[in-house]
């Protein structure tokens, strides 16, 4: 599950000015490798300018698909967004890591529950597998999707969306909330935040009635529709988030310790990783630099994209020693309890530390 495959391009869709859905090709000596389930990732990778970029994107198909399809929205600055969204061509062979991430609940067919999703931009990525994957495999189940973007002309899957509700009209309610085109009904107008969130749930949705939410954005707007849902009175535990890595800011490495001469050394720690069924060990200073950091400039390919702890590739098992975890916006509070941490993140505080990342599949 560690290594990448090369997968061919099969179909490259414009879905607005800078977005565009990637379908890949998978030989079926692969197919089981990237079997997925709807809310996944996959981190893609490619040599860029001579140097290697990788970067994590939702799968938008549904399980009931058959088919592989991530959206990529070119960001300002982002090297590996503008190289897709310009040179990515059917044909094109490129490295993809089988599917990952937790942003999904178990469906069953004879559940009937209500479902909840709140999406921004590029978020409606995974929500749109979601969606799709719950309509199809539970036939008494609902999905309400409130949907925030700038204006028209920036929905994605604006068609996929439509199609959907036509399928599933009494199952399927859609909400778009425009921050910079005037719709006809006000509540509907302006930005998803906790002030508007707070208004959907007392004016359009029943929140009594909804069984799990999804939430899937920019940071500042999935904490503030969590705060509001909370307030509203949904647990904690039935509102499942995911975000953007490009809205977290990069983690800035601890500053490094001077030691004078004649000083004691700094405090090591032997790392053991654990991948693919083998075993690999370093040794690093503590308080310099990540696990992940490190263990990458001992020659141990691990695995990672972000590096910001927002996509979980590197999320792993903390089998023996202690770690300080800087930033998480991956894991859930209940995966951490049972000692999951994410290696991008974490900094050991003990003489020795195991992490398996076999555990983590």
């Amino acid at each position: 599950m560690t290594r990448f495959y090369p997968l061919t391009v099969a179909a490259v869709q414009q879905l607005t000015r800078d977005t565009v859905a990637v379908s890949f090709a998978v030989p079926p000596a692969l197919a089981s490798a990237f079997a997925y389930r709807e809310g996944q990732h996959l981190t893609l990778r490619a040599l860029i300018g001579g140097e290697d970029v990788r970067r994590s994107y939702s799968i938008c198909s549904a399980v009931q698909d058959g088919a592989l399809r991530v959206a990529i929205k070119r960001t300002p600055g982002g090297v590996f967004s503008t190289w897709a969204n310009e040179h990515l061509r059917p044909g094109a062979v490129i490295d993809v890591m089988p599917p990952m991430g937790h942003f999904n609940v178990a469906l069953a067919p004879d559940q009937a529950r209500h479902y909840l999703a709140f999406a921004a931009g590029s978020g409606i990525t995974p929500i749109l597998s979601i969606i799709t994957t719950a309509l199809l495999t539970e036939p008494r189940s609902r999905f309400t999707l409130i949907y925030g973007n700038r204006a028209s002309s920036s929905v994605i899957f604006r068609d996929e969306l439509a199609d959907l509700k036509d399928q599933f009209m009494a199952r399927f309610t859609l909400a778009y909330v425009m921050s910079r085109e005037q719709q006809d009904i006000e509540l509907f107008n302006g930005r998803i935040d906790r002030e508007k969130c707070s208004q959907l749930l007392r004016h359009w949705v029943d929140l009594a009635d909804v069984d799990v939410a999804f939430i899937c954005g920019p940071e500042s707007m999935t904490h503030a529709v969590v705060e509001a849902l909370q307030a509203a009175g949904m647990p904690k535990t039935n509102i499942k988030i995911e975000l953007f890595a490009a809205s977290i800011p990069q983690h800035r490495p601890k500053p490094r310790q001077v030691h004078q001469a004649g000083a004691a050394m700094p405090d090591q720690t032997e790392v053991t990783v654990v991948m693919d069924g083998a075993r690999a060990s370093f040794t690093m200073e503590r308080d310099k630099e990540s696990i992940l950091d490190a263990g990458l400039r001992a020659g141990i390919d691990m695995r990672y994209s972000c590096k910001g702890g927002v996509c979980a590739t590197c999320r792993c098992k903390l089998v023996e020693g202690k770690v300080d975890m800087d930033a998480n916006y991956a894991l859930e509070d209940y995966e951490v309890a049972r000692g999951f941490i994410l290696g991008c993140q974490s900094f050991p505080v003990t003489d020795r530390v195991v992490i398996d990342f076999d555990q983590a599949e």
